[in-house]
């Protein structure tokens, strides 16, 4: 069956209401976006969980890449990248980034030309938040595509000492990151891992909900020649 645009699905979220549900106990997608509808979720090609780059390969070869060209990354890369990233890899929802307790704090965003999308790891597909191009809010990097790794510090504070709490928190967004941009050399791309953000600028640029905290922003594209 032939794919539908990403503008075609939003012009779609117009008028069907069929929305994904998500995570018990975890808050994400459109719902958490005052004034945006909820969007058809975009159901991801299934990523491929065995061959490619050895691991040795992609981290004798990984280096931070800034300059890319305008080369747009397809439906398999994007969700190569994803479930690197997040994707969970056991029936009882276990991920491909460890996470304290199995609590999983992150929320992982894509901003690209159509729109900024939360990724839902346990249904791997992407849902619409917003139609926006917010790439150069979010990054002086010139990229396809930006990913931007979140926390959730507040709910972890919950049940841990808030300084054990937000390293959890922070362990864990780099377990993800170190993931995504070692998918992205395994995938032929590059990234670049941008820790030195203004994490309520940010929020603010994305209209991330409250209790939702930016932690890196990582844009990833085809490696420009030099």
């Amino acid at each position: 069956m032939r794919k539908l645009s990403f503008c075609v699905l939003f012009c779609l979220a117009a008028t069907l209401s069929a929305q994904t549900a998500p995570a018990a106990g975890s808050a994400t997608g459109a719902a958490l976006y005052p004034g945006v509808g909820p969007g058809v979720a975009i159901t991801l090609p299934a990523p491929d969980t065995s061959g490619g780059m050895t691991l040795n390969q992609a981290l004798a070869t990984r280096r931070s890449v800034r300059a890319f060209n305008d080369a747009p990354l397809t439906d398999a890369q994007v969700s190569q990248l994803l479930w690197a990233a997040q994707g969970v890899t056991s029936s009882k929802g276990q991920r491909t980034a460890p996470s304290a307790h199995a609590q999983y704090y992150l929320h992982l965003y894509v901003a690209r030309a159509e729109g900024f999308f939360e990724y839902l790891p346990g249904k791997h597909v992407l849902q619409p938040v917003s139609p926006l191009d917010l790439r150069a809010k979010l990054t002086a990097d010139k990229a396809p595509m930006v990913f931007v790794i979140a926390g959730e510090y507040e709910r972890a504070e919950k049940t841990t000492p808030a300084a054990q709490a937000d390293r959890y928190v922070n362990l864990e967004a780099g377990h993800a990151a170190q993931n995504l941009v070692l998918e992205a050399t395994a995938l032929g791309l590059g990234g670049v891992t941008v820790g030195g953000i203004n994490p309520a600028e940010t929020a603010t640029a994305a209209a991330l909900p409250k209790g939702i905290t930016p932690i890196y922003v990582i844009p990833i594209g085809h490696p420009a020649k030099p």
